[in-house]
C-alpha cells in the first residue's frame, strides 16, 4: 500500500484548542506520525497533560484565540522554537444557544467571537509562515454548516456555516502559493462540549429524536483519525462519520429532509427551553460543557478552546 502522499514525520503542526476533546486526541495523533505539535488552548494543565503524552519535544502556549496578542505570542514561540510551521488545525470553539428571542447579544457575540473570529485570527497569523512551507490548513467547522437547522443553536450553526465559507475562499486564494486547506466536518462526537449540551433538556430531547447516522455519537478518536489522515492526503475534506461527506455533496437534499423532521418536534423543544429558562433563567445562553466553564472562568466573555 502506498505511504501518506503528505508525511507528518517532522513537520511542526499548530493546534487550537488542545487541551481536550479533539485537539488533545488530534494532538497525540500526529505526534505519534512523528510530528511535533505545538498546543495552543486554556487550560494550562490540560495542555501540560496533553504535551507530556506527546513527546519531549511538543510545546504549549496558554492562549485564548479571542486574544491576538496572546496567539500572536503562541505563533512567534512555535516559530522560533521549531523553526516554522507546516501544519494549522484552527480548531478552537465554544457552543451557547437558546431560542433566538430569550438569546442575550452577548452569547451570540461569544460564540462569533470564537468560533468564527478566532478560526480567522488563527489562519490569518499563521499564513505566513504555512505559505513559507507550502503547508497545509485545517479549520474544524461541523455537520452544522452542512445541516445548520437545529433549533436553539443559531450562533453555534451561523458561526460553523461562516467558517465553511471562509475557508473555501481562503482556498482559492492560496493554491497557487503551494499551500492546501481543509475543512473538517464531524457529526455528534463524545467530547465534553456534546456532553455539556446533554445536560440540558432541550438539546437531549431534540438529540433524542434524530434518526439514523444523524443522531449517532462517536468516540473521539474518529475525529482525531480523521484529522492526521486527512492531513496526511492534503484533503479538501475531513468528515466522520463516513456519511457527513455524502451529506456534504447532497446539502440541498439532506437539507430538505431534516427540515422535515425537525419541524415535528421544535415545538416540544421549544417547551423545554422554556421550562428550563423559567426554572434556571438560562436555556443554554452560557457555553457549555467542561471547556465553556473554564472559560467563562477565564474572564473572556465565554470563549473557550474545546471543540465539539
Amino acid at each position: 500500500m502506498a505511504g501518506p502522499s503528505y508525511s507528518l514525520q517532522g513537520k511542526t503542526v499548530l493546534i487550537t484548542g488542545a487541551a481536550r476533546g479533539i485537539g488533545a486526541d488530534a494532538a497525540r495523533r500526529a505526534a505519534a506520525r512523528g510530528a511535533r505539535v505545538s498546543l495552543v488552548g486554556l487550560e494550562p494543565a490540560g495542555l501540560e497533560r496533553v504535551a507530556r503524552d506527546c513527546g519531549p519535544n511538543a510545546l504549549w502556549y496558554e492562549a485564548d484565540v479571542t486574544d491576538r496578542a496572546a496567539l500572536e505570542a503562541a505563533v512567534n514561540g512555535t516559530v522560533e522554537q521549531a523553526g516554522g510551521i507546516d501544519v494549522v488545525i484552527a480548531n478552537a470553539g465554544i457552543a451557547a444557544g437558546g431560542p433566538m428571542r430569550y438569546m442575550e447579544e452577548d452569547s451570540f457575540r461569544s460564540v462569533i467571537e470564537v468560533n468564527l473570529i478566532g478560526v480567522w485570527r488563527t489562519l490569518r497569523l499563521t499564513l505566513p509562515h504555512v505559505i513559507e512551507r507550502r503547508g497545509y490548513m485545517l479549520s474544524v467547522a461541523s455537520l452544522a454548516a452542512i445541516v445548520p437547522q437545529f433549533p436553539g443553536f443559531i450562533p453555534y450553526s451561523s458561526s460553523k456555516a461562516a467558517v465553511d465559507a471562509m475557508s473555501k475562499c481562503l482556498r482559492v486564494e492560496v493554491a497557487h502559493l503551494g499551500v492546501d486547506v481543509g475543512i473538517a466536518y464531524f457529526g455528534w462526537i463524545d467530547t465534553d462540549l456534546t456532553r455539556g449540551g446533554d445536560e440540558h433538556p432541550a438539546f437531549s430531547f431534540m438529540r433524542s429524536r434524530l434518526k439514523g447516522p444523524l443522531g449517532k455519537t462517536l468516540p473521539v478518536a474518529k475525529s482525531g483519525e480523521a484529522i492526521v489522515n486527512g492531513i496526511e492526503k492534503r484533503a479538501k475534506v475531513v468528515a466522520a462519520p463516513r456519511f457527513v461527506r455524502a451529506a456534504d455533496k447532497l446539502r440541498g437534499l439532506v437539507q430538505g429532509a431534516v427540515d422535515r423532521e425537525m419541524l415535528k418536534h421544535v415545538p416540544e423543544t421549544m417547551a423545554h427551553f422554556e421550562a428550563e429558562r423559567q426554572r434556571t433563567g438560562d436555556a443554554m445562553a452560557k457555553p457549555i460543557g467542561a471547556g465553556g466553564r473554564a472559560a467563562t472562568a477565564a474572564g473572556s466573555a465565554g470563549t473557550e478552546q474545546a471543540k465539539s
